[in-house]
């Protein structure tokens, strides 16, 4: 932040980003809805990415900055879907000191069944209300947001 600058939002900016707090919640909220209280979305998210992992499998501290949430919040997370069946943590293969965690056949067929109904739900509250080049737009933006907060971030499955 430079302190030359006004620090208040002129107007034009104030309303850009009160659109964005706003529609980021709104949906986020009809996505998670969307999931019919089967899981939440950042359950979705999680097992989601690991489907992804080579062998369905992951280490803790790995995944929680893959999906970009506090490694506590990933344990709480991780703790409601073990309970489900649908993963498993175990100490690292690697070196025995982390922990990682692995999607299950249970948490799989869990992924299979849910993902039809969050792809259809992507698309009704987000990709079909912008035309091509607004969504395009939006990818780069939020993009660059991670990119300036977290340079380190790593895509699964898109940037391998």
């Amino acid at each position: 932040m430079s302190p030359a600058r006004d620090p208040w939002l002129r107007h034009d900016e104030q309303l850009a980003w009160r659109a964005y707090l706003r529609g980021s919640r709104l949906l986020e909220e009809a996505l998670d809805d969307d999931l019919g209280g089967t899981c939440q979305l950042t359950e979705y998210e999680l097992i989601s990415m690991l489907s992804e992992a080579p062998g369905r499998r992951m280490r803790m501290s790995e995944l929680a900055d893959t999906i970009i949430q506090s490694r506590s919040r990933v344990t709480h997370t991780a703790g409601r879907l073990e309970r489900r069946g649908w993963v498993r943590r175990e100490r690292s293969h690697d070196d025995g000191r982390g922990v990682d965690i692995m999607l299950t056949d249970t948490g799989m067929r869990a992924l299979l069944e849910l993902a039809p109904r969050h792809a259809a739900s992507v698309r009704a509250r987000l990709v079909d209300v912008l035309d091509h080049e607004q969504l395009m737009v939006l990818g780069e933006a939020m993009a660059a947001i991670r990119d300036h907060l977290a340079p380190d971030h790593h895509e699964i499955g898109i940037d391998d």
